[in-house]
């Protein structure tokens, strides 16, 4: 894991809450260069942490923009984010946002072993869902399944101010 929290004090370093994080966000948003322009697409993922090793797997069409970026430059940039709620306060510095976060970097790769396919989209609906799915062979030829081998990560929660989450209880 990478930090380059400017906020440390946001950092979440505990495992437990890192999952928490990843349970609760859905959208994961890729970023990728396409020769020297950025290009970035929300999608659903799922995941598999082993350790702090963390794996991501996306699903998508069998053609499309993405795919070719990535065949060409498979380095990524992800974030997500959950909890997401806004806060006021009496003058306008007061004013701010709580949430949970992970962001990091990583080399995606196309995976096509109609094996792998088949567990890389098992880990998708079980993290999307909580239930466990199986897959043929034809379901997982219609789909491409993009893994991401994830280097660097952080996690970090700005959680509501004390005196609003006293009003809120």
């Amino acid at each position: 894991m990478n930090t380059g929290l400017t906020k440390r004090e946001r950092q979440v370093t505990e495992r437990e809450k890192i999952i928490e994080i990843l349970d609760k966000s859905k959208i994961l948003h890729l970023a990728m260069v396409d020769g020297d322009e950025p290009y970035m697409v929300p999608m659903n993922y799922g995941y598999r942490m082993e350790g702090d090793k963390l794996t991501l797997y996306l699903h998508c069409a069998t053609k499309g923009r993405k795919l070719d970026i990535i065949r060409e430059n498979p380095k990524v940039f992800f974030e997500l984010e959950c909890d997401v709620q806004p806060f006021t306060g009496r003058v306008a510095c007061q004013y701010g946002m709580a949430y949970a976060s992970l962001m990091g970097s990583g080399r995606a790769e196309i995976i096509e072993d109609v094996e792998e396919k088949k567990e890389s989209l098992s880990i998708f609906m079980k993290s999307q869902t909580g239930k466990d799915f199986t897959f043929d062979d034809r379901k997982v030829s219609i789909v491409t399944i993009i893994k991401i081998d994830v280097l660097a990560y952080t996690a970090k929660c700005r959680p509501l101010p004390a005196a609003l989450q006293t009003e809120l209880d």
